[in-house]
């Protein structure tokens, strides 16, 4: 039987593939494992620099799993691991020290938008549509949707899109702050990975530092945000890829960052 989720490596970047199009990747519970699994070794792997998630198929990922859904709706238990594992799972690739770059083609509906949330940096291909829809089935969000959506579009944008379940295309989803860089269709992947592959010449610890502070410094008020930086910055400065940018800099050169 073959896997639910494809992962490889290409070059520095660590790849996660959903790989159920016949079932437009949907997210069961078995899908928010590999990727769980995935995430900690490429984590461990000092050689990767960057995580991309993409999809197989025309869509990305339609929602949760929902006939799994419907099996659990008389096991209180299994109800609450699916939910809970799944929350933590997407919340282990937002905290993760790797950035975590997103690839979307056609639709990123409910589960799709809340995994797309999770990441990073949002590429999406021309045509792709964004929305959740949950409201339409009597459903509300159970991995993070409603607060990351309500962060990054501000609450009235993030009720009117949950309320109304309807999609929104690619250059909509970038005015409201959900999609970084829109790319012709055939060119997505490749656009992501090089995007990937850009990360890699930038210092591993540097990167896997502001994306701590972004993070955290999003729930602080604003000297509690300054105090959490110049503390990350008085560590950070004495530090070898410090040393390494600096001569670069002097020297008019490349810096090769092994920190």
């Amino acid at each position: 039987m073959s896997s639910p989720v494809n992962v490889s490596v290409e070059g520095s970047t660590g790849i996660i593939e959903l790989a159920r199009p016949e079932k437009f990747n949907c997210l069961s519970l078995e899908v928010h494992e590999h990727i769980s699994d995935a995430r900690a070794r490429f984590e461990a792997d000092r050689a990767i620099r960057s995580i991309l998630i993409r999809a197989q198929g025309k869509h990305f990922c339609t929602g949760a799993d929902l006939t799994e859904v419907k099996g659990k709706l008389g096991d209180p238990a299994a109800l609450d691991h699916f939910i809970a594992f799944g929350m933590k799972n997407l919340r282990a690739l937002e905290t993760s020290p790797l950035p975590v770059i997103v690839a979307v083609q056609g639709l990123c509906l409910a589960g799709g938008i809340e995994l797309m949330l999770s990441c990073d940096v949002c590429f999406a291909a021309e045509t792709a549509q964004f929305g959740d829809q949950h409201a339409q089935f009597g459903l509300i969000p159970g991995w993070g949707g409603s607060q990351r959506l309500t962060r990054l579009m501000g609450l009235r944008r993030a009720l009117d899109l949950m309320f109304s379940a309807r999609w929104l295309k690619a250059a909509e989803a970038r005015e409201a702050g959900l999609v970084n860089h829109i790319v012709p269709d055939a060119d997505l992947h490749q656009a992501a990975l090089e995007y990937c592959q850009t990360i890699a010449t930038r210092s591993r610890t540097g990167i896997a530092e502001m994306k701590r502070l972004a993070r955290e410094g999003a729930d602080l008020g604003i000297d509690q945000q300054m105090r959490l930086e110049r503390d990350a910055a008085v560590r950070a400065l004495p530090g070898v890829d410090v040393a390494e940018g600096l001569d670069a800099f002097e020297n008019r050169r490349k810096p090769v960052f092994k920190g």
